[in-house]
């Protein structure tokens, strides 16, 4: 299915890259949101992600995967806007965006400690635990993705997996001891 959308798209098909747009934007919104950390930046990063995609989606082999290509694009638009912002977001302007639906909100704080601990972690390991347990990339996607050799790649979610389980236990730990 994915490949006829790219066709339809290259034979300049308006309604194919609504289709494809409809697909990813979701996906999208939350994997630049949790990268830039940052609502607006992230709704900037998806759409210029969308434009480059409409404009070099001639160069695409569809032959090849679609997701890990946009993925790539999208990582690398969040690393751009980030490079020129350098900010960082409160967790409470995070929960009161109004982009995010009731359920969203719902969903976060159910899994706010796990959410805040990612947030916590060093873009190097960030971005491949994001890409990786929130989006489902395999490894070898996900170094394609991020332009890394995959055993760097692996080595950046051990690391980022070991932080994560320590920030959750110390977190557990404080909340234990003040009971």
């Amino acid at each position: 299915m994915q490949k006829d959308i790219i066709v339809r798209i290259k034979n300049g098909d308006k309604e194919a890259f609504e289709q494809l747009y409809n697909e990813y934007i979701e996906y999208a919104l939350r994997t630049a949101t949790a990268i830039t950390r940052n609502k607006p930046d992230a709704a900037d990063a998806v759409q210029e992600t969308f434009i480059r995609v409409f404009r070099n989606i001639m160069f695409f082999d569809e032959e090849r995967p679609f997701k890990p290509w946009f993925y790539r694009i999208l990582v690398n638009e969040c690393n751009r806007i980030m490079k020129q912002k350098r900010k960082v977001i409160s967790m409470d302007q995070y929960l009161n965006n109004a982009v995010y639906s009731e359920e969203d909100r719902y969903h976060f704080e159910e899994y706010e400690d796990l959410y805040n601990a990612i947030q916590d972690l060093q873009e190097i390991n960030r971005v491949p635990i994001i890409l990786k347990y929130l989006n489902d990339f395999s490894e070898k996607e996900i170094a394609e993705i991020l332009d890394i050799n995959i055993n760097t790649l692996k080595s950046r979610l051990y690391k980022g997996r070991n932080r994560l389980k320590k920030a959750l236990l110390d977190i557990k730990g404080r909340r234990a001891k003040n009971g």
